[in-house]
C-alpha cells in the first residue's frame, strides 16, 4: 500500500488551520492523486506545533477527534523549524513524505503536481514560487538568498527554502538537520546522490497572521549556509581545506622570515622594531596551527564516522539477476 505523509511545521496559526486542514483533506481525495498509484493509497497529516502561544494546539486536538488521519506534535517551546521538520520527518510513516507550511501560502491542490514529477525518477521534487505573493521586504533577501545558493552549490534551484516539497522516504531518513538548515535541504540531499528538481507551483498572499522572517534570520541562515558549504566540500576531508590555508600562511610567513633574514645579513638592516617581522611570524605560526587543525580534523573524521557518506539506489544480485532497492540500515 502506497502511502503519504504530510508535515505541517506550525507557529500561531490558529486563523489558518481551519482552512489549511480543509484544503488538505480535499486535495487528498482528489481522484487525480489516487490515479497516480497503482495500488491502494492512504495518508496522514502530521501537525507539528512549534511551541504556539496561541490556540493552535487546541484548534488541532479538537479535530483530530473526528479527523483519524489528523496527527499532533507539540513542542515545549519553539525550536524552529528545523527541528519541527525533524521531528515529523521522524514520526512519518509514508512511503512519500511532503512539506507545506502552515500558512495558507502554499497551495495544497499542488502536491499531485509534485508526486507526478517524483515519479519520473526523482528523490526530491521542490516547489518554486514563481511569482510570490509577499513584500519586497521579503522577495529580495530570498533573491539574493537563492542567486548566492545557487552560485557556490552549483545546484540549478530557483527557490531552495519553499516550504512546499515532496520526498521519498530514504531522502527524509538521510538528513540530519540543525539550526536553521531547512534551507538548505536540496543541497544536502544533492550532495547525498539523491535526483532533485523544482516545479512551479502557485503563491497565495498571507491572509492571516504575520511572517516570521525578520532581520536576525538573515544572519544565522549566513551562518548554516557557511556550514553546509564546508559539509558539503570537506566534511570528509578537512585537511583538503585547513591544510590548503595552514600551508599558504606558513609559505608566506617564511618568505617574508626569509626576507628580513636576508636583509639583516646584506643591507645589514635591524630586525628588531620591524612590524614586517612579528607579521612573518604570526604567519608561520598561524600555519602550523591550521595544519595541525586539519590534521586532528582527519583523525576525528575517521574514528568517528559510523555511518557511511553516501546513498545507494539499487544493487543488483548476479546470483539470482534480481535487480532490488537498497536503504542504508542506520
Amino acid at each position: 500500500m502506497t502511502s503519504l505523509s504530510i508535515i505541517v511545521p506550525l507557529f500561531n496559526e490558529q486563523e489558518s488551520l481551519p482552512d489549511l486542514i480543509e484544503q488538505l483533506y480535499a486535495a487528498m481525495h482528489e481522484k487525480e492523486l489516487h490515479d497516480l498509484f497503482l495500488e491502494t493509497f492512504s495518508f496522514e497529516i502530521i501537525m507539528v506545533d512549534d511551541g504556539s502561544t496561541d490556540s493552535s494546539c487546541t484548534l488541532i486536538s479538537n479535530m483530530i477527534l473526528s479527523m483519524p488521519e489528523l496527527r499532533l506534535i507539540s513542542f515545549q517551546r519553539n525550536y524552529g523549524k528545523t527541528a519541527a521538520l525533524s521531528a515529523g520527518f521522524m514520526a512519518a510513516t509514508g512511503n512519500y513524505i511532503c512539506t507545506i507550511d502552515a500558512d495558507l501560502q502554499d497551495d495544497p491542490f499542488a502536491i499531485k503536481d509534485l508526486i507526478k514529477r517524483l515519479q519520473e525518477g526523482y528523490d526530491l521534487v521542490s516547489g518554486w514560487k514563481k511569482e510570490r505573493k509577499d513584500p519586497i521586504s521579503k522577495t529580495l533577501p530570498s533573491k539574493l538568498f537563492n542567486t548566492i545558493t545557487r552560485l557556490f552549490t552549483g545546484i540549478p534551484i530557483h527557490d531552495f527554502n519553499c516550504g512546499l516539497k515532496v520526498y521519498r522516504k530514504e531522502v527524509t531518513r538521510r538528513l540530519e538537520l540543525r539550526g536553521d538548515m531547512h534551507r538548505y535541504i536540496p543541497v544536502l540531499a544533492e550532495w547525498m546522490g539523491f535526483k532533485i528538481t523544482e516545479l512551479p507551483v502557485r503563491h497565495q498572499a498571507r491572509k492571516f497572521g504575520t511572517t516570521k522572517y525578520n532581520a536576525s534570520r538573515f544572519f544565522s541562515g549566513l551562518f548554516d549556509f557557511l556550514s553546509v558549504l564546508f559539509i558539503i566540500r570537506y566534511l570528509q576531508r578537512p585537511m583538503h581545506f585547513f591544510g590548503m590555508a595552514g600551508l599558504i600562511s606558513f609559505l608566506l610567513g617564511f618568505t617574508i622570515s626569509l626576507y628580513v633574514t636576508l636583509d639583516k645579513i646584506l643591507l645589514h638592516k635591524p630586525v628588531s622594531n620591524r612590524p614586517i617581522l612579528f607579521l612573518g611570524i604570526l604567519l608561520l605560526i598561524l600555519g602550523v596551527q591550521l595544519f595541525s587543525t586539519g590534521l586532528l580534523g582527519e583523525m576525528l573524521s575517521t574514528s568517528s564516522s559510523k555511518e557511511s557518506s553516501f546513498a545507494v539506489r539499487e544493487t543488483l544480485n548476479l546470483t539470482s539477476g534480481q535487480v532490488g532497492k537498497f536503504s542504508n540500515p542506520n
